[in-house]
């Protein structure tokens, strides 16, 4: 099952209350950024698998950013085959 959500915000609402197997965010996206709503989703369920895809890849590698250590980046453009 996919669920998909206009904002981190909502997305992590939703990751409140239910649980997730896997987090595939963008980092820029209104109300919250990909990064912190890594950072809280992984607060909830720290065996939570998470991935960025984003045109940002230096920001999520970034050591002194607030990205939970074994996140994987995915960089845009992408071809489906690198998501699967």
């Amino acid at each position: 099952q996919v669920s998909d959500f206009d904002n981190g915000a909502s997305a992590y609402e939703r990751l409140r209350e239910e649980p997730f197997s896997l987090l595939l965010t963008d980092i820029v996206m209104p109300e919250m950024d990909g990064i912190e709503l890594a950072r809280r989703a992984t607060e909830i369920d720290p065996d939570l698998k998470v991935m960025f895809i984003t045109g940002f890849a230096a920001v999520a590698l970034n050591p002194d950013s607030k990205a939970p250590k074994d996140a994987k980046v995915l960089s845009k453009p992408f071809h489906l085959r690198d998501l699967v």
